[in-house]
């Protein structure tokens, strides 16, 4: 069975955990996820499409993520989870932790925060090995792309997480 840690509202552990997906989390109660943007040295970002059966927005466009199971650290889990999503070892990439952004949901029992990570990786088409259970094919979009997608509705957490898509050196 996998347990997630319970963090308070400073996203320090409490010492206690969760049942994935039990949605009990109180007031000022969090589980935590990671997001991996990963972007090749020519700009281009890898981004999914997520499988027909998810039961939360299936067939949009996202960047890998997924919980942090109980005792893991983030930057552990985003490396875990962009691998089982994309066959992509980033672990050797340069530590790249953006920033954390948070939701509450008030009545849901789902408060969570999210680590986002950008990792610079050269890779070819051919090294992605999609997650079939997650994912229903890839793309390598340039940013316009992605905030296409965004506009049609259609990408996951771009509100939060565009900031991701953005490389220092641009205007």
């Amino acid at each position: 069975m996998e347990m997630w840690d319970i963090y308070d509202n400073r996203k320090q552990r409490t010492g206690r955990t969760m049942k994935r997906n039990d949605w009990h989390l109180k007031e000022g109660e969090y589980h935590l996820t990671v997001l991996g943007v990963i972007m090749r040295p020519d700009g281009k970002f890898l981004i999914t499409k997520r499988v027909m059966t998810k039961a939360w927005a299936p067939g949009w466009w996202e960047v890998s993520g997924g919980a942090v199971m109980a005792g893991e650290e983030s930057l552990d889990a985003v490396i875990r989870e962009v691998y089982e999503e994309t066959g992509l070892d980033v672990s050797g990439c340069q530590d790249s932790y953006l920033f954390t952004y948070h939701r509450e949901n008030p009545g849901e029992g789902d408060n969570y925060f999210v680590d986002v990570y950008r990792f610079v990786l050269d890779f070819q088409e051919s090294d992605v090995h999609l997650q079939e259970e997650e994912a229903t094919g890839f793309m390598l979009a340039e940013r316009a792309q992605i905030e296409a997608l965004a506009k049609q509705g259609i990408f996951l957490h771009y509100d939060s997480i565009k900031q991701a898509f953005f490389v220092e050196n641009e205007a």
